[in-house]
């Protein structure tokens, strides 16, 4: 047994990474932090008052896919849909941060999917419930490699994209979001922001490939794969 794991009674599960395009060093994640309904045709689309104001949910850090992977048709859902977003890497954090600050705390962009399972998020908010039943599963959080922020700027505008397929699904712009990035940060270093979807949200299947690209941000392809066994 390795000197970190000598004072836990259990082996400790490895620290959940994001890779760090241009590097071999990974980007280790705290926290994923989610914003709902930050795209107005996605709150029309799905039947919400567009002006209600956005708000957070959570998955775990260890729902992270890297590019290239597969995600397991997860249980208990016939509805899984996919929802491309951009996501945010925190270097530093804090809270009551200043706008004009708050573009300092990042550390890079990256392209992410919100995997969720519909039905169950559906049947949870009728109900009054938590939406983690339907939102924070595994696998539920794939994405792709980092650009620093120093490379590639802070992108607020540009095409994010989704294709199942090759059939795309969803085609938007950074631009449409509601808040903005500055506006969603009071957090810590370590965390990632997945900032909210564009329409033309829809269920994917066993099989199908996700293609996701955001312009001058990057790429991401997971494969959705069959029920774990």
């Amino acid at each position: 047994m390795s000197e970190d794991a000598a004072g836990y009674v259990i082996t400790p599960p490895p620290r959940a990474t994001i890779a760090v395009t241009g590097t071999d060093k990974t980007f280790p994640v705290r926290r994923i932090w989610c914003v709902g309904r930050n795209y107005e045709e996605h709150i029309r689309e799905m039947g919400h008052d567009v002006r209600d104001p956005p708000f957070f949910f959570s998955k775990p850090a260890d729902a992270i896919v890297p590019d290239g992977g597969t995600v397991p048709y997860p249980p208990l859902t016939k509805d899984m849909h996919h929802e491309v977003e951009l996501v945010v890497a925190l270097g530093s954090g804090g809270r009551n941060i200043r706008l004009e600050r708050a573009l300092d705390c990042i550390f890079g962009y990256g392209v992410g999917i919100d995997l969720t399972r519909r039905d169950l998020q559906i049947a949870s908010r009728d109900m009054k419930r938590p939406w983690e039943i339907g939102k924070a599963f595994d696998a539920s959080a794939p994405c792709g490699p980092l650009q620093p922020a120093t490379r590639i700027g802070h992108p607020s505008r540009g095409r994010i994209a989704l294709k199942v397929n090759g059939q795309v699904r969803q085609d938007g712009d950074l631009a449409q979001m509601i808040w903005n990035v500055p506006e969603v940060i009071e957090l810590a270093a370590g965390d990632v922001i997945m900032t909210g979807t564009p329409s033309g949200v829809a269920a994917t299947v066993a099989g199908d490939k996700l293609e996701c690209e955001i312009a001058g941000v990057g790429k991401l392809t997971v494969t959705i794969g069959q029920p774990a066994s």
